[in-house]
């Protein structure tokens, strides 16, 4: 059985930065196939005498008009027995304008201007993103942030469920991409010590005073319980990834230190989840 990853979404979402930090990680990678090449994929490594195991695909740049050759495709691969994911990348419509216009380069959609092309790429890539797996939101990450939820995601061999804790700031937007949202702004903020306010929830004196709140104690106790029940019964169900995002208000201090928490007490459960801090440094 080969395990099959297949890369794609909207032009300027970073597909090319999580195909070279999965090749980086061990993935044959094979960049801009033409789709109806993929069922045929396995006979052609099988001629090579290569021995990959696990191979990504990147749809390559405009791959709105791909979608329909694509996913027949994987239907194919599925049942010759392989294993078959989509990691779909996307960003807010704003962001992906930004980086057109910075690079000056020409959106591959073509049309009369870069907003309505990366519309019209939205539109066309819709069948591929209802079947993904992971839905990632790149639009509030650097190109290093983004290696590494690839990374934490795709990174290793294994079955099972994956779990990754995502601490943000509600003034920066949510992640579009979690399954579960925990809104903490209900905890007194650490912003408003001034001892404090220079520091972070990976500090010990941001954890001390956040963890130190009986409100704190009395939520992470229920969420704990929560995911205790709500996990087991994820896996039963074939689920791959779990995202949960923990928000504050910045994203510096009470979300950072939850997190870190919420994991340690995960591992009492035999869960050890990837611990991401998307706006710690802002």
């Amino acid at each position: 059985m080969i395990e099959y990853l297949v890369i794609a979404g909207m032009s300027g979402a970073g597909r090319s930065t999580a195909a070279a930090a999965l090749e980086d990680a061990g993935w044959y990678v094979i960049d801009n196939m033409p789709p109806s090449l993929l069922g045929q994929v396995d006979g052609a490594l099988g001629r090579e005498g290569a021995s990959h195991d696990r191979v990504a695909v990147v749809m390559g740049r405009g791959g709105g008009g791909q979608v329909a050759e694509i996913l027949p495709a994987m239907d194919t691969l599925t049942g010759q027995g392989h294993r078959v994911r989509v990691l779909y990348l996307d960003a807010p419509q704003d962001v992906l304008v930004r980086r057109y216009e910075g690079t000056r380069r020409r959106h591959p959609i073509g049309g009369a201007g870069v907003e309505e092309a990366i519309a019209d790429e939205r539109r066309l890539l819709e069948p591929i993103r209802a079947r993904a797996d992971v839905v990632l939101d790149t639009g509030n990450l650097n190109v290093n942030q983004l290696r590494t939820r690839v990374l934490n995601l795709f990174g290793e061999d294994g079955e099972g469920l994956k779990t990754s804790l995502v601490s943000f700031g509600y003034s920066h937007g949510l992640p579009l991409d979690a399954d579960l949202v925990l809104d903490i702004r209900f905890l007194p903020n650490p912003h408003w010590v001034d001892e404090l306010r220079p520091y972070s929830g990976l500090d010990q004196p941001v954890r001390d005073f956040v963890l130190g709140q009986k409100e704190t104690e009395d939520f992470l106790d229920r969420v704990e319980e929560l995911l205790a029940t709500l996990i087991p019964a994820f896996v039963a169900e074939g689920k791959s990834y779990l995202t949960i995002a923990l928000g504050c208000t910045g994203g510096r201090h009470r979300s950072v230190a939850l997190a870190e928490e919420l994991a340690r007490r995960l591992g009492r459960h035999g869960v050890k989840p990837s611990v991401s801090h998307r706006d710690v440094d802002r």
